[in-house]
């Protein structure tokens, strides 16, 4: 019933200019700050292990602005679920797309990181080209419902569920589908090495190498950064990597952490910081998030 009730709101909310709902998000995040006591928590222990070198009253200041950032994204997200087309194609522009265009009839891997413009960028590219993606089923079936309708109300994606596995996904990317595919998640030990991530030892899924040497792929990041006051988004596609992949699985998963940081770097408080990154700890490490 609450999540019915909050799914209203959203869709009401909707309607409203970028400039108005806007200013309306950064306030239910400061609100969600202030009430989501764990959450809290876990963004700051996460900004404590990521930015040491910061004085306390800093990082507190970081962590309201990430939620601030990350109230805004959730308000904005009716705009994706029942926007139009044009309207979303004027919020959310699109750099460098070149890119992987000049890549026509090889494989490509949209590198999309966690930041909290993600689900912008992921609309975005639905309302003009067809990829594949993954995705993680929903507890909520309104919620599931409609996160299914999002992605694929306009240009209709191939989803798999993780436990499709590698290879539907390789051969839909063999069909000439570019992967949109979202790699920063502590998924366990599973499928994972630790490799540093801000220097700490973080369990780092390696499907990134592993679908890059399958598929003959190449990886080109696509990453969507949240714009000040009403401006929307900017779904920013970067240059091909080179030499990737590399020498060997832990080399490609260093240098993908690597890229990521120097995001995170340009517009920390827009990571998705409420997540345990660091949930899973190499043997005899102490927990992060007591």
């Amino acid at each position: 019933m609450l999540t019915r009730a909050a799914l209203a709101v959203i869709w009401l909310l909707h309607f409203l200019p970028l400039p108005l709902l806007a200013p309306l998000g950064r306030a239910c995040g400061a609100l969600i700050h202030a009430l989501a006591g764990e959450r809290r928590r876990v963004a700051l222990a996460n900004l404590r292990l990521c930015f040491p070198e910061r004085a306390e009253a800093d990082l507190r200041r970081l962590a309201r602005r990430h939620f601030q950032s990350l109230g805004r994204s959730l308000v904005e997200h009716g705009l994706l679920w029942w926007s139009g087309r044009a309207r979303l194609r004027r919020l959310i522009r699109v750099e460098g797309e070149e890119h992987w265009r000049a890549l026509a009839g090889r494989p490509v891997i949209w590198l999309a990181p966690h930041f909290v413009g993600l689900d912008m960028g992921g609309t975005r590219i639905i309302t003009e080209w067809r990829g594949v993606s993954v995705y993680s089923r929903q507890k909520d079936p309104v919620f599931d419902r409609l996160l299914m309708r999002g992605r694929t109300r306009f240009v209709t994606p191939e989803l798999y569920s993780r436990q499709d596995g590698i290879r539907p996904v390789v051969r839909a990317m063999r069909k000439g589908l570019p992967l949109y595919y979202l790699p920063d998640m502590d998924l366990g030990e599973r499928d994972s090495i630790f490799v540093p991530f801000f220097g700490v030892p973080a369990a780092t899924v390696t499907g990134l190498s592993r679908i890059a040497r399958l598929a003959r792929a190449v990886v080109v990041p696509a990453v969507t950064r949240q714009l000040p006051g009403g401006q929307g988004y900017e779904l920013r596609f970067y240059p091909p990597w080179e030499g990737f992949p590399g020498a060997n699985v832990e080399e490609d998963t260093r240098r993908m952490n690597a890229f990521i940081e120097e995001r995170v770097r340009e517009m920390p408080e827009q990571y998705y910081w409420v997540h345990k990154r660091f949930k899973t700890r190499p043997p005899g490490e102490p927990p992060v998030y007591q």
